[in-house]
C-alpha cells in the first residue's frame, strides 16, 4: 500500500506542475480572492459546479473569463432575467425557407465555462433547463439530443441583496452544486491594488498555460488520489452528524436542523477533498483537506429549522459546531 501511495504521490506531483502557473496567471489579473480561485480549481478538477453568493462588483465575471483564457477554453456569460426563456439558454430550432427544413441553433450553454449571472432572477423553467444541462451534460433541442463539451463547468451567481421579484433555487436544485462560496469585499490594501491595476491604459491579460486535454489528464489523476478508510469514515461522520446530530455528540443541534446533507454531499466532499489534495501536490487526502473544503460543500445542503432562524442561527453556525465536535482521525 505504501508503494502505491508513493506512486500516486509521484504522479500527482508530475501532473500538478501546471497548477502553479495557472494560479500565477489568475493572480496577475485577480487581486486577492485566493480562496475563491482555489475553490474554482477544485470544482474544475472535480467535475463540479459552483454557486457563488456575493454583492455586485467582486470580479466574478472577470475571474471565470480569466480562467477560461488560461486554459484555452470557450467562455459564455448568460445574464439571467425574469423574461429569459429556456430556448435563450439551450438553443432552438430554426426554419430554413430555402429547403423547407429545420436545423438546431445551439445556445450559449454550449461552452466550456459558463457564468450564469444572477441565476435567481430567472423563472423556475429556465433554472431547471440550466440544472438539467449541468446534471445530464446534454441538451435536447427539438427531437435531437446534443452532448455538451466534455469540459463543462457552471459558475452560477446569486446577489444577496434586492431579493424582491427573484426566484430562489429550490433545495433539491441547490444540491446539484458541488460548492457554494460566499465572497466578501476585498481588504483596503487589495482594493488599492485593484484601483491601480484596473485603471492602467492596458489592463493585465493572462497567458494561456494549459489546455482542456491537460485538465482531463489532471482529472484522471485526481480520481486516483488515495483516501484512507479512516478519512472515509470521518467524511461519513460529518455528513451523518447533519442528519443525526444527537448520535454524533451534538444533541443541542437536533431541534435546529430541518434537513441534513444528502448522499451527494458524501460523494462531493470526497471528490472535492481529492482535488484539494491534488492542488497541494499530494497523492492522499488528510482530515485537514476535508475540514478545509467541508464548509463549502455542506453550507447549502444543511437546512436549519424555524427555531434556529428565531435564534438567528445559520447553517454556518451548525456546521461550525459539527466540525468542532466530530472526532478527527
Amino acid at each position: 500500500m505504501a508503494v502505491e501511495i508513493r506512486e500516486i504521490n509521484d504522479k500527482v506531483q508530475k501532473e500538478s506542475v501546471f497548477v502553479a502557473d495557472l494560479k500565477k496567471e489568475l493572480s496577475s489579473v485577480i487581486v486577492g480572492q485566493e480562496e475563491m480561485l482555489e475553490r474554482l480549481l477544485v470544482a474544475l478538477l472535480g467535475k463540479g459546479h459552483i454557486l457563488l453568493e456575493g454583492v455586485p462588483g467582486l470580479a466574478k465575471t472577470l475571474t471565470i473569463s480569466t480562467l477560461a483564457q488560461t486554459i484555452d477554453a470557450k467562455f459564455s456569460r448568460i445574464q439571467f432575467t425574469p423574461d429569459l426563456l429556456p430556448a435563450d439558454l439551450t438553443g432552438t430550432m430554426i426554419f430554413n425557407p430555402k429547403d423547407g427544413t429545420y436545423s438546431a441553433r445551439k445556445g450559449p450553454v454550449f461552452a466550456n465555462l459558463i457564468l450564469a449571472d444572477e441565476v435567481n432572477r430567472a423563472p423556475a423553467k429556465v433554472q431547471s433547463a440550466l440544472l438539467e444541462a449541468m446534471q445530464e451534460r446534454q441538451v435536447t433541442i427539438g427531437d435531437e439530443t446534443h452532448l455538451l463539451p466534455q469540459l463543462f463547468m457552471v459558475l452560477a451567481t446569486q446577489n444577496p441583496i434586492e431579493q424582491e421579484g427573484t426566484y430562489p433555487l429550490p433545495e433539491a436544485q441547490l444540491d446539484r452544486f458541488m460548492l457554494k462560496l460566499v465572497v466578501t469585499y476585498p481588504k483596503r490594501e487589495e482594493e488599492r491594488l485593484i484601483l491601480e491595476r484596473m485603471t492602467e491604459p492596458t489592463p493585465p491579460k493572462p497567458r494561456t498555460v494549459a489546455d482542456p486535454e491537460r485538465i482531463f489528464k489532471a482529472r484522471q489523476v485526481v480520481s486516483e488520489v488515495y483516501v484512507d478508510d479512516k478519512v472515509k469514515n470521518y467524511i461519513l461522520d460529518l455528513v451523518f452528524a447533519t442528519r443525526e446530530p444527537a448520535e454524533h455528540g451534538c444533541p443541542k443541534l437536533k431541534p435546529l436542523i430541518r434537513y441534513g446533507a444528502s448522499p451527494r454531499a458524501t460523494i462531493f466532499l470526497t471528490t472535492a477533498a481529492k482535488a484539494y489534495a491534488f492542488l497541494q501536490g499530494r497523492g492522499f487526502v488528510t482530515p485537514e483537506d476535508v475540514k478545509s473544503i467541508g464548509h463549502d460543500v455542506l453550507r447549502h445542503r444543511v437546512l436549519v429549522s424555524y427555531e434556529a432562524e428565531a435564534e438567528d442561527l445559520t447553517s454556518e453556525d451548525v456546521l461550525r459546531t459539527i466540525f468542532e465536535t466530530v472526532e478527527v482521525p
